[in-house]
């Protein structure tokens, strides 16, 4: 049970952030900003999201991407943290999975995932 103070501080904190609709399987660019030293930067992350946790404020996300040398890159985002600046949905993944782990072990053409079709009536 939660104390009403803290409902609605989260409350506030949920409608100040714009996120669009995302899962598993998505193809994500996240503008993460990055402080060094007293300079601040923008700095893109592109992967697919392999795995969404909790709800509320407490919610986060994992993205994995492939970097370079074929080296897997998998980092956790909390979904309503101020160090992201932009969230941009690239690619609706298919898939019948909620979470993805089974990527880490696949390299190469077979860790492609299919792109979510549209229904298009003409």
């Amino acid at each position: 049970m939660k104390n009403r103070y803290i409902a609605s501080f989260e409350a506030a904190q949920m409608e100040s952030k714009e996120i669009p609709q995302f899962r598993a399987g998505d193809t994500v660019r996240l503008g993460i900003e990055i402080k060094e030293g007293t300079k601040k930067r923008v700095q893109s992350f592109e992967g697919i999201v392999i795995a969404r946790h909790a709800e509320g404020t407490a919610a986060t996300f994992t993205v994995r991407k492939i970097a370079a040398n074929q080296i897997g890159v998998e980092r956790i985002f909390p979904l309503y943290s101020d160090s992201i600046k932009t969230f941009e949905v690239l690619r609706r993944g298919r898939v019948r999975r909620a979470k993805l782990h089974f990527l880490r072990g696949l390299t190469g053409k077979a860790a492609r995932i299919k792109e979510l079709k549209k229904n298009v009536k003409a």
